[in-house]
């Protein structure tokens, strides 16, 4: 399924040395050890002393394993494996055009995939998802409702059969009536002063360093409202074809996708590395999704 190529090394646990004056002294195991590829001596990171390496190819192994459990139809499946920082993360992705589904109205389609995040220096634990991700754009974030996730540390303990069955059930949930949800929401209809609240209450969100009391972020929100437009824009009016005078209300799959746009391009975020960005957007529209102000749009309509 994956790139072993990509993952072709081991790493180890090293002593750490301190240099002086007369040379170097070895630092004392409990302050912490050096974790370092075993091929090209690269360093990845800090650990501690009891901190147990587990090699790529036997977390990678195991997720195909609880892929191949879940049942999941791998016709023409499409894998990606991508490794960050010389080797210290690792990122699996999957796609299943087996399962894709075609939303209404605009004809877009949604192929489930699957993402699986670990790393070698403790910054990304064993953390899986399944969802639905939209490909027209390759936004690459699981639906808001999370329909299969793990998290664990990195043990030899990995359920196999626990994960695959998370896997399985999320598998049915998108062939089931978890595809109502967004089909909801592409009918839920929202105003632009609606979508300026929820994402004021959500995304957008800051606290006022002077008067304590929640705000908005008015670059991240002015950001997230044009993308709200181009999103009403092409797939509830004409497209390119619309005049600029046309209503810019949409609805909560134009919301929706507003944050999925956001959270999956942060290359107009000026802080931090691309990867560590997504993964912290992905976090924050799965949030909005199970928000009180989300719920109360969905309730309404």
């Amino acid at each position: 399924m994956f790139n072993y190529d990509e993952i072709d090394f081991e790493v180890e646990k090293v002593s750490l040395y301190n240099p002086h004056r007369d040379g170097w002294s070895e630092l004392p195991s409990d302050i912490g050890v050096g974790l370092r590829r075993k091929d090209n001596q690269q360093m990845l990171g800090i650990v501690s002393e009891d901190y147990f390496p587990v090699q790529y190819a036997e977390i990678v192994s195991g997720v195909e394993e609880a892929l191949r459990k879940s049942g999941l139809d791998m016709t023409d499946a499409d894998f990606t494996t991508d490794v960050h920082e010389s080797g210290a993360k690792l990122e699996l992705r999957a796609k299943f055009p087996a399962h894709e589904v075609t939303m209404p109205g605009d004809n877009s389609t949604i192929i489930p995939e699957f993402c699986f995040r670990t790393s070698h220096n403790r910054t990304w634990a064993n953390n899986g998802m399944m969802g639905l991700w939209r490909n027209k754009c390759y936004n690459t974030l699981v639906n808001g409702d999370k329909l299969a996730y793990v998290y664990g540390r990195h043990t030899k303990n990995f359920n196999v059969d626990g994960f695959a069955a998370k896997v399985k059930a999320a598998g049915e949930y998108i062939g089931g009536d978890g595809i109502e949800k967004m089909r909801h929401w592409f009918d839920t209809p929202v105003t632009r002063d609606q979508a300026v609240a929820l994402f004021t209450d959500t995304l957008a969100q800051r606290t006022d360093n002077v008067t304590g009391r929640k705000v908005a972020n008015k670059v991240m929100l002015s950001n997230l409202m044009r993308i709200f437009d181009e999103e009403n824009r092409h797939l509830h009016d004409r497209g390119n074809y619309a005049a600029k005078s046309y209503s810019r209300d949409g609805t909560l799959w134009s919301a929706y996708q507003a944050g999925t746009w956001w959270s999956s391009h942060p290359g107009d975020s000026s802080r931090g590395k691309k990867h560590n960005v997504k993964v912290t957007r992905e976090d924050k529209v799965r949030k909005m999704v199970n928000s009180p102000a989300w719920r109360e749009l969905e309730i309404a309509a």
